[in-house]
């Protein structure tokens, strides 16, 4: 691909996320900045410890089994975008093919569901969690070095984009229900099940005060426990 064209595909990806009101238009954004180079396949992953949020553009039995089967312990593509703080090309062909290892099964199911090379990005996100954007096909690749530079403007626009969308999900309840900066904080490290006195050493808040902080959270909320306030928030699409 031209530099020229490279450019034109990232600059459409851009504009076109930075105009979307929902999750449709930026699926359609990726798929677009993918087919630019051939590869039919995106996947958006958040990780978070065991928990794991994604949307992409897989065969649905394998998104099943994929989260089924909490591929991402061994995925190798996953294992290298934590480990990695930069865009690398990837192919099954260097996973194991022999034996009756898990990586092994893993392997031919990828291929067998056209997902075979590709490239992926890894960034860390917010209270421990991992974000990676892979774009993949069914065919062995081994040309993609020039898109793998065009993902370090797309680690920015990764952050940026998501917590944009953040503050847009905050901001449409009424005013009285938004949450501080803090009482976010203090409810997001409440969601790892993290008690006051450890969300106090982790944040170096009072514990005292990040107690003050849920309060207040759940009044807003009319919420009457944390675990209650967690579930209310998260139904409303601010975690």
């Amino acid at each position: 691909m031209g530099r020229v064209r490279l450019n034109d595909a990232l600059r459409n990806l851009i504009d076109t996320v930075e105009a979307s009101q929902d999750e449709v238009s930026v699926k359609v954004a990726l798929r677009n900045y993918g087919a630019a180079f051939g590869l039919e396949r995106y996947a958006y992953l958040e990780a978070s410890g065991a928990e794991v949020r994604t949307f992409n553009n897989y065969p649905k039995d394998w998104q099943e089994a994929y989260l089924s089967g909490h591929y991402t312990r061994i995925d190798p593509v996953v294992t290298e975008a934590k480990r990695r703080q930069e865009a690398f090309g990837w192919t099954a062909d260097n996973w194991p093919a022999r034996g009756t290892s898990d990586l092994r099964k893993f392997r031919e199911q990828a291929v067998d569901h056209g997902l075979r090379s590709g490239v992926t990005i890894g960034t860390d996100g917010s209270f421990g969690s991992h974000l990676m954007l892979t774009f993949a096909t069914s065919e062995a690749r081994t040309d993609l070095v020039e898109m793998q530079q065009t993902f370090q403007a797309l680690q920015a626009l990764l952050v940026v984009h998501y917590r944009l969308r953040f503050i847009a999900a905050r901001t449409q309840l009424a005013p009285k229900r938004t949450l501080s900066p803090r009482e976010m904080t203090c409810l997001l490290w409440a969601t790892k099940g993290k008690t006051a006195p450890e969300t106090a050493m982790l944040t170096g808040i009072n514990a005292r005060t990040v107690q003050h902080y849920l309060d207040k959270a759940r009044e807003k909320f009319d919420a009457q426990s944390v675990p209650q306030l967690v579930a209310i928030a998260k139904d409303r699409g601010l975690l």
